[in-house]
């Protein structure tokens, strides 16, 4: 069972691409917005530091 969730807006991506820089193993730019590649996460790696430098604060990992 995963034990950590994010929880994008995704109306507020300005596709900036931050996130995938910081974590590409988990982020990708698809058109004009960002995505996660896996939403339920069972450990955080480096999902909270693609949310930290998020400009807009569009993303967030939460605790399940």
């Amino acid at each position: 069972m995963s034990k950590f969730k994010i929880v994008q807006k995704i109306e507020d991506c300005i596709g900036c691409g931050a996130c995938v820089s910081i974590c590409p193993s988990n982020w990708e730019l698809k058109g004009s917005k960002a995505r996660p590649k896996k939403t339920e996460l069972d450990a955080i790696g480096c999902n909270q530091e693609a949310a930290n430098v998020c400009p807009v604060q569009c993303i967030k990992v939460v605790k399940k």
